[in-house]
């Protein structure tokens, strides 16, 4: 059961709007014509504004790393992990081939530099070291990739290792990629990691290693801040891009190019297509509060209910205004305990009574079990009337 908050009941946004999935009727844009599959989004609304075999299984490569990533910022997010804390090198992260950075086994580094190396220079030992590090072994830190997966309700990946080498089964598409991206980028700070073209790292040793980003075009296309590249010989040349300008962030997936000039410049035309056709309108940011709602038998009588996430309201440029209505729904008689993040309720975004997006609600704050006594001045006050 939902009890539905008539505070928050049809507020008017002057805002335009297409119906969902509209964008997909129309005829698809001449984009991506050498690759095996493509996808575009816009972030905020996961509205696809280009796909071209989208859901066709595929190896990702380094675009594995997305996925890594998103585990290692949420443990951060979570507080179980600090950029700060040490990382030790194992015998078997060191042992990784193809694009690394040369950990040697016991060399420890922080998270940050950890990060820098997955992000910036697609270290296969250092996923590897991260990965045994939140997971225990990388096979359980695979599982917990694989659950993630799930999680997010994709239906088309499956990881076998955490840094993307070739291996049997191991698969994902260009949506399901584009759905990780998304759920990636609600942590901003990721972006101050792929978003760097060059860097160091053991900066004050003897050992001094230059970082160059994979992903050229964080330098030569203006609003580029990640994400991630990726090659072998079976996956080709793929990179996920993700560029924000004015406010619209989209996320630009390409699988099998022939050549890195080719999947760069197939990644320009579909982000220019998207800026040039379709406009963002912001309405919340991530952890915006929207109300405050009663607890029972918590040592809080009321906590703040957040976005989990950006709303926005995507348009094609030049479409007419229509009145759109926001309505939010919080689960009934919520009582503790409560973590911050917890799902509480939904924010419905509405155009004529057709729903356009469903925003997860989470709790701001934490709520542990009131105590006895907490509990008997609770009691004491609705027999005072207080």
């Amino acid at each position: 059961m939902r009890k539905v908050l008539s505070t928050l009941l049809a507020i008017i946004l002057v805002c335009m709007v297409a119906a969902p999935m509209g964008y997909a009727a129309e005829k698809q844009a001449n984009l991506a014509e050498n690759a095996s599959s493509a996808i575009v989004i816009e972030r905020d609304t996961g509205e696809v504004l280009f796909e071209k075999n989208s859901h066709d299984q595929l190896p990702p490569a380094s675009m594995t790393k997305i996925m890594t990533m998103l585990l290692i910022m949420e443990a951060i997010d979570e507080g179980s992990l600090s950029y700060d804390d040490k990382i030790r090198t194992s015998e078997n992260a060191a042992s990784m081939g193809g694009s690394q950075v040369f950990l040697e086994p016991g060399e420890e580094m922080t998270v940050t530099d950890m990060l820098k190396a997955i992000a910036v220079a697609s270290g296969n030992d250092a996923s590897v070291a991260m990965a045994e590090h939140l997971g225990g072994t990388e096979e359980e830190f695979v599982s917990m990739m694989n659950e993630k997966a799930k999680e997010l309700g994709l239906e088309n990946t499956n990881f076998m290792n955490s840094n993307g080498l070739p291996a049997e089964n191991h698969y994902t598409t260009a949506y399901d990629l584009a759905m990780i991206s998304k759920e990636l980028l609600k942590y901003e700070d990721i972006t101050k990691f792929t978003g760097i073209y060059e860097d160091y790292l053991r900066q004050d040793s003897e050992n001094k290693f230059w970082l160059v980003n994979t992903n050229k075009l964080v330098k030569f296309y203006p609003g580029v801040d990640g994400l991630k590249t990726g090659f072998t010989r079976e996956a080709m040349y793929c990179l996920t891009a993700t560029a924000q300008k004015n406010d619209m962030r989209v996320i630009s997936v390409i699988m099998g190019a022939p050549t890195p000039k080719e999947r760069n410049a197939q990644i320009t035309e579909m982000l220019d297509y998207s800026f040039s056709q379709f406009k963002t309108h912001k309405l919340y940011e991530r952890d915006h509060v929207l109300a405050e709602v009663k607890v029972s038998k918590g040592d809080k009588n009321q906590i703040p209910v957040q976005t989990s996430e950006s709303v926005s309201i995507l348009t094609k440029k030049g479409e007419s205004i229509d009145d759109v209505t926001e309505r939010m729904e919080i689960d009934q008689q919520l009582h503790a305990p409560l973590a911050k993040g917890d799902p509480v309720g939904t924010l419905y975004i509405e155009r004529a009574g057709e729903v356009l997006s469903e925003t997860p609600l989470v709790a701001g704050d934490d709520v542990m079990d009131a105590s006895w006594w907490k509990l008997f001045k609770n009691v004491l006050s609705k027999f005072s009337g207080k």
